[in-house]
């Protein structure tokens, strides 16, 4: 049964390892992470619960039983702003003009003039190849896949990898049911409880510091059409939305919105594949694989990072 760490434990973090270095910052993400996103999770949820009154910080603070000075200090620690100007990444007008901006250019796969390389992260280092029929047959029994768990600034993660790639990554509230989950792809596979260097790699997108990420390896189980959808999510440049329609015309299937959706909701690694910046045309954020708090809470956060290196 896969045991979830108190505080991550990552094998291998040994002095002649070349990823000591990211052990270090993974295992500084302690349960006090947790337990903060945890409270910034609850407070953005009262938030868009109360929209329309615009409570204070003095408000939200006592929401999540902490003085508005502790709150304040943790929340900008979190995402680099004050709770009150995220509050701006999260409206719908804010969102609206991020899709009125010129789609051509949001997709350009050139390196754009003031388009940043960490903003461009996804399209530049991760590579997805599909598994072949003869590697997921009869329910992955031909597959060895190694996984952990670790911690992340919206919750913990469940990262798991062949030795071609990482295979899934999903926000893991609860342990079992993410393994559980995860198993449910490949009910056959064999599975080992160990982080490998592919986990190690990956996981430096949450260490801020993305010079030291190398390519990511992407080893996914999905059909053409998925893993069209999933390649043109990659071109979605940080604090940038889009729609479904969008990602339906940008592979030349303008009519297949739905369809484009439903491969949206089926994206196997939360975060990487950033799912969540593809929303409603309205401007509303909508669902998400892994909560509709948690999909704010990225937005949000994604905007204050990317306007904080503008600045």
């Amino acid at each position: 049964m896969p045991q979830m760490p108190k505080t991550p434990q990552y094998s291998g973090c040994r002095s002649n390892n070349p990823v000591l270095f990211l052990c270090g910052k993974l295992n500084q993400m302690t349960t006090q992470q947790e337990t903060n996103f945890t409270r910034i999770a609850e407070a953005i949820g009262y938030i868009k619960d109360n929209f329309k009154t615009q409570p204070s910080l003095d408000e939200i603070a006592d929401k999540v039983a902490m003085s508005p000075y502790h709150f304040q200090r943790m929340f900008t620690d979190w995402a680099g702003v004050s709770p009150k100007k995220f509050l701006q990444f999260l409206t719908v007008e804010h969102a609206k003009k991020l899709l009125k901006e010129d789609q051509a250019s949001l997709f350009d796969t050139a390196i754009e003039t003031g388009l940043s390389g960490t903003s461009r992260l996804h399209d530049l280092f991760i590579n997805i190849e599909g598994m072949t029929p003869g590697e997921y047959k009869n329910g992955g029994e031909n597959l060895i896949i190694n996984y952990s768990y670790a911690e992340s600034p919206f919750g913990n993660m469940l990262v798991a990898s062949t030795s071609k790639g990482i295979c899934h990554m999903a926000f893991a509230d609860e342990a079992k049911e993410a393994f559980k989950e995860l198993k449910s792809k490949f009910p056959n596979a064999t599975y080992n409880q160990v982080v490998d260097l592919a986990q190690q790699n990956v996981l430096y997108i949450f260490t801020h510091d993305w010079s030291k990420l190398s390519e990511v390896k992407l080893h996914l189980k999905g059909t053409e059409f998925q893993l069209k959808v999933w390649e043109t999510l990659l071109k979605i440049p940080m604090g940038k939305l889009t729609t479904y329609g969008s990602i339906a015309k940008q592979i030349n299937l303008p009519k297949a919105s739905r369809a484009v959706g439903t491969a949206v909701g089926d994206n196997p690694v939360a975060f990487l594949i950033p799912c969540h910046r593809i929303i409603q045309s309205t401007g509303v954020f909508g669902n998400y694989h892994w909560g509709a708090v948690r999909k704010t809470a990225i937005i949000g956060w994604e905007a204050a990072k990317m306007e904080k290196q503008a600045s």
